[in-house]
């Protein structure tokens, strides 16, 4: 509708509300479309098996009255095990796994330890691996754990008997409930051939990242700012950089973060020396991250 009567409305108003308005509106629709052809073939261009790789059909499976075969009943456990643990996935690069090992104590103490954390959705695995670097037996020993935080150790853990230059792996289970920044410590305890009393070792504090349970998303304009709105809080954050480009500043806030950028690629092209963007990631207990970056 026109402000005013269009035998009144001055050429430039009626370029702007009909031709110029339409052609941005066109250009909106065009580069969202754009966007979703180019994720639809991304997600479509995925492999999720090789060529090579074996197709198990159940029902072609011989019903013989002495059971399933030893190599049957081998592939069957394999592939049960592999969609139980989550190896049916695409397994991470060596470098990420590399960044999840953590060094729980010295090298010079008489028990080494390091531990891989892997962070599900709702719980964390703790593969903690304990190394006997005494000349003697180690008896009972434990490993013990606490939590600060939204963490709970869902079993308490057993004991064990080092060898010599022996080395056990220890699998810890842990209850997430919160995206809160949580801690893990504790200690390991145990008795040697040589002590009255039992030894122990305080191992090193394991801070738990919110960036795990962060996974960029998507949403509507009119639902971020609805719920830029409906939220009472707002925490600015001025940073220093020296990234002189805005844009590769923004790249940088979006790979650290682990958020999306909602903003259209098409709204930021330009050498203006001016960037603003919105960025959006959900947790996975169902949590609204919303994010507004402004760079000069």
């Amino acid at each position: 509708t026109l402000p005013m009567p269009a035998g009144n409305c001055p050429r430039v108003l009626v370029q702007v509300w009909l031709d110029d308005c339409r052609a941005a509106f066109s250009a909106l629709t065009s580069d969202k479309q754009t966007r979703e052809a180019a994720e639809a073939a991304a997600e479509s261009a995925k492999s999720y098996a090789q060529p090579d790789d074996l197709i198990d059909f159940g029902h072609l499976v011989s019903n013989r009255k002495g059971g399933l075969s030893q190599l049957e009943l081998e592939d069957q456990v394999t592939s049960d095990l592999a969609r139980a643990t989550g190896l049916a996935e695409a397994a991470e690069s060596e470098s990420r796994r590399l960044n999840r090992v953590l060094q729980l104590t010295g090298f010079s103490d008489p028990v080494y330890a390091e531990a891989y954390v892997t962070v599900h959705q709702y719980d964390i695995v703790m593969d903690v691996t304990v190394l006997n670097r005494t000349k003697e037996t180690l008896q009972n020993l434990t490993l013990e754990l606490a939590t600060m935080g939204d963490l709970k150790l869902v079993e308490r853990l057993q004991q064990y008997t080092l060898a010599a230059g022996a080395s056990k792996v220890i699998r810890a289970n842990i209850k997430v409930s919160s995206t809160e920044t949580g801690v893990i410590f504790g200690n390991i305890v145990y008795e040697g051939s040589g002590y009255a009393e039992r030894s122990v070792v305080v191992l090193n504090d394991i801070h738990i990242d919110i960036m795990d349970y962060i996974s960029p998303a998507v949403c509507a304009d009119v639902q971020f700012r609805n719920m830029w709105a409906e939220f009472e809080w707002e925490n600015k954050v001025a940073i220093n950089t020296s990234i002189s480009d805005v844009n590769a500043f923004l790249e940088h806030i979006i790979t650290s973060t682990n958020m999306r950028c909602l903003t259209p690629p098409r709204a930021l092209e330009g050498e203006c020396g001016y960037a603003a963007a919105n960025l959006y990631a959900r947790s996975v207990f169902g949590e609204d991250a919303l994010v507004n970056v402004s760079v000069e």
